[in-house]
């Protein structure tokens, strides 16, 4: 079985719910994997917007050291640097400088944006610090990823 990422609102290169935007409740979608790879330690997940109107993709969400026996991840994570039980992680720094899931907020009229939710399957536990934006974390995780997987959402105002 392929290493594959999805979400019950929402399939590959469909729109993205109002509910997990700007414009709506802004929570996370919920989201799902199957196939991991044989010697997967840790997964980590980036968000971002190559469409944005900025030099590098914005960055919607990064979460990271989410445990492999883990296959989903619920509709709205709490905003927070470290979440606990069950899912056990930590919330990287998004393009708003703030921690956790920030959603769908293409200027108007800009044409559709594609949101790349990417999942990375490590071949070791990374034990990172708080706060990592995503340069921060693809170096860190250099050498570790052994797959990855992307589902899109588009999303225009």
């Amino acid at each position: 079985m392929a290493f594959k990422l999805s979400s019950s609102a929402f399939a590959n290169n469909e729109k993205i719910p109002l509910r997990y935007s700007r414009d709506g409740e802004d929570l996370s979608p919920p989201l799902a994997w199957e196939g991991l790879p044989e010697g997967t330690l840790e997964l980590a997940l980036i968000c971002d917007d190559p469409d944005a109107p900025t030099p590098a993709p914005w960055v919607h969400w990064i979460i990271y050291g989410l445990r492999p026996e883990l296959k989903a991840l619920p509709e709205g994570i709490p905003v927070l640097k470290e979440i606990g039980d069950p899912l056990k992680a930590r919330q990287g720094e998004n393009s708003w400088g703030k921690e956790g899931y920030g959603g769908p907020a293409p200027p108007r009229d800009h044409g559709p944006h594609h949101y790349h939710f990417t999942l990375y399957a490590l071949n070791k536990r990374l034990a990172l610090p708080l706060k990592l934006d995503k340069d921060r974390l693809l170096k860190a995780t250099q050498g570790a990823v052994i797959a990855k997987t992307t589902l899109t959402g588009i999303y225009e105002r």
